[in-house]
């Protein structure tokens, strides 16, 4: 697939982006280039290559998931202005 400097032109318009003739001409080569490499990575059969987390072979050190701190929520709602049914209250702001 590449683009024509017609469509070039309208992505442009549509974006609200303005471009003189070289901008546009210049920008579709680099437009139709990005699609090129696209059409070659799509081309290439992966077929059995599992989806990776990282290009590297890097793990992340996982702990135990396990609850460290104690609930504060009532100390911490005890010092604040407005509190209901455990949510704090603020003003409005947006109308």
């Amino acid at each position: 697939m590449s683009l024509s400097l017609a469509e070039v032109q309208h992505i442009a318009h549509l974006a609200r982006i303005r471009l003189d003739q070289d901008e546009a001409v210049r920008l579709q080569a680099q437009l139709n280039d990005i699609l090129r490499l696209i059409e070659q990575m799509q081309a290439v059969d992966t077929a059995g290559v599992e989806p990776m987390a990282h290009a590297q072979e890097v793990y992340q050190r996982l702990r135990a998931d396990v609850v460290t701190e104690t609930d504060q929520r009532s100390r911490f709602q005890a010092v604040a202005p407005l509190v209901e049914q455990g949510l704090y209250l603020v003003p409005r702001v947006v109308e």
